[in-house]
């Protein structure tokens, strides 16, 4: 059995629901499992503490989570380009991690979503991908091979997912099928590592 978690940051929903097409890609395949988590906002302020379970949706992200995943789905909407300040600021959590060696070896892709089609998409997802080099992972993209990354209009990138939330219109088809195809990738791959392993 493979678990993928797939962490992400949503503020409005349509990082969300990246997220839950990304699961249904990895629960497409045999013997993976899809772990949904999220993170709290953080204050501008001060510290912020969070109940440990929000009032809806998924639970919130533990380094336990991420200790015990054998891969990695990454998400945030686009902040001027960057992730957004709560994803990064429990990222910025995870040195007990590094030091360990976790997650180190294992799979891992980044999804994005952005309110204008020049809102960042791409640095936003290199910009994740930086944490996880740091700490081991072998990032994944989306190949050529996968027809919706060439016929879109809207998101969609070779460094992940990506959305384009302008005018709140939901997730394209072709949106929805790179979603899709990021998690199953995610979820062969973390199955072939283990069973070289």
């Amino acid at each position: 059995m493979a678990k993928i978690l797939i962490l992400y940051f949503s503020r409005n929903g349509a990082t969300a629901e990246m997220a839950n097409q990304i699961a249904r890609g990895v629960e497409s395949v045999d013997a993976a499992e899809a772990v949904l988590r999220t993170v709290p906002e953080v204050s501008t302020i001060c510290e912020k503490t969070a109940e440990l379970i929000p009032a809806h949706g998924p639970l919130y992200a533990t380094l336990d989570d991420l200790k015990s995943c054998d891969g990695l789905a990454l998400g945030s909407p686009t902040h001027f380009g960057n992730m957004a300040a709560p994803l990064k600021y429990f990222i910025d959590s995870t040195t007990e991690i590094w030091f360990s060696g976790a997650l180190s070896g294992k799979p891992a892709g980044v999804f994005t979503s952005t309110g204008s089609m020049h809102g960042g998409q791409e640095s936003t997802l290199l910009s994740m991908m930086l944490p996880l080099l740091h700490h081991g992972m072998l990032i994944l993209g989306l190949p050529s091979t996968e027809h919706a990354l060439r016929e879109t209009t809207a998101g969609g990138t070779p460094y992940g997912p990506s959305h384009v939330s302008a005018n709140h219109v939901g997730l394209t088809d072709h949106e929805r099928i790179l979603c899709k195809a990021l998690g199953a990738r995610l979820a062969k791959t973390a199955l072939q590592l283990k069973q070289a392993a």
